[in-house]
């Protein structure tokens, strides 16, 4: 699978309010919350700007890997899972917060650990969307988004490069 035709290039700035955005959304649920599960590491930026505007302090994440290589959607596989207070909870009370739902298998993998819990992402595509309670933007499914940590002047390799 080559990296698609349609790209979605964001800032810094808009991402930092298109993820205030999603607290503004959440905050207007009236959710009584009680912590965040943030999926890494794309979720780990926009789940610290939601708890910030939520006032939520506990932040746990889970680590599930499905890029490998950047451009290639592989296996999924769960890196690290969620502490055992929020699993027994099923996730009453959690608020799940990812960058992006795409084709919706890691959505779907933490909702079935967190099936009670709210899922929140800052954008989502067709096929994720589903997956996905509250998000802010919808691009279509043959867009690849450009987040600003994956960017300089020009797409950016990480320094350390998985082998």
């Amino acid at each position: 699978m080559s990296l698609p035709d349609k790209s979605f290039p964001v800032s810094w700035d808009q991402f930092h309010r298109d993820a205030r955005a999603l607290a503004w959304r959440i905050a207007g649920l009236n959710l009584e919350l009680d912590g965040i599960v943030c999926i890494t590491r794309g979720g780990l930026v926009p789940a610290a700007i939601v708890a910030r505007e939520l006032n939520i302090r506990k932040i746990e994440s889970v680590c599930v890997a499905s890029y490998h290589d950047y451009k290639n959607q592989g296996d999924m596989m769960v890196l690290k899972p969620i502490n055992e207070e929020m699993l027994a909870t099923e996730g009453e009370r959690i608020l799940i917060v990812d960058d992006l739902t795409d084709t919706g298998k890691t959505a779907r993998i933490v909702r079935e650990m967190l099936p009670k819990a709210h899922f929140a992402t800052v954008y989502a595509k067709p096929t994720g969307r589903p997956m996905v309670d509250t998000y802010i933007t919808e691009v279509s499914q043959d867009t690849w988004i450009y987040f600003p940590w994956d960017m300089g002047f020009t797409y950016q390799e990480p320094i350390a490069r998985e082998s």
